[in-house]
């Protein structure tokens, strides 16, 4: 853990109970002394430094030793359109995407996706939220939400399309919008839709999940 989120980071005088108090102790092992840092989500951009003053039981006692802006951020911009998949799949790849930098994701609701798979954004957050304490990320990646691709489309005309073709995504590419479909692929109509784009494929001859993709295209743009 390279931080951790308090709503009340920055106060001279700070006490953890619950959760927060079982990891640092029976998790982590931290003892009196040892130094902790803390974010708030209200102001993450500042890294504030707290020592250990004292434990009990069910408390963990913290003072408040300096606090400084440093903001650790993805150095590039990468805004993935996902057509809409099972949200399941969606959180368990979540925090890799975090972790690589990935700046926003889009979910669409394209000819193929499942109309009743829905995104709980508030769930989301909060891998997200344990992902940053994780990674040292300090700011959150955005979501948005597509009923239709055509809007999306209007939103990001210089996206470019992850989708079977011949050309193969270069080592270094530097794109900023791209656009991955769901299971089974993009419909006819909207291959219509996306005809006038620039379409790539990765340098594999195996039939890549939806989910998986997403995670190699970001890797590859990103790292």
């Amino acid at each position: 853990m390279i931080f951790l989120y308090n709503e009340d980071a920055g106060k001279e005088l700070l006490k953890l109970r619950g959760e927060d108090h079982k990891y640092l102790i029976k998790v982590r092992r931290h003892q009196k002394g040892d130094t902790l840092h803390l974010r708030s989500e209200n102001d993450p951009h500042i890294f504030h430094t707290y020592i250990i003053t004292d434990i009990t039981p069910r408390e963990l006692y913290l003072k408040l030793q300096s606090s400084e802006e440093k903001a650790i951020l993805p150095p590039r911009r990468l805004h993935i359109g996902w057509c809409m998949i099972d949200p399941k799949s969606i959180e368990k790849v979540l925090p890799s995407l975090n972790e690589m930098g990935v700046g926003k994701i889009s979910f669409i609701y394209c000819a193929r996706s499942q109309k009743n798979f829905k995104p709980d954004l508030k769930r989301l957050h909060r891998i997200l939220r344990s992902s940053n304490q994780q990674c040292g990320r300090s700011d959150f990646m955005e979501f948005a939400i597509y009923n239709r691709l055509e809007d999306f489309l209007n939103e990001c005309p210089d996206l470019k399309i992850f989708d079977f073709c011949d050309k193969v995504l270069k080592e270094r590419s530097d794109f900023e919008d791209v656009l991955i479909g769901c299971e089974g692929g993009f419909s006819k109509e909207e291959k219509k839709l996306l005809s006038s784009k620039e379409v790539f494929r990765l340098d594999t001859p195996l039939v890549l999940r939806s989910e998986s993709a997403v995670c190699a295209v970001a890797a590859k743009i990103l790292l």
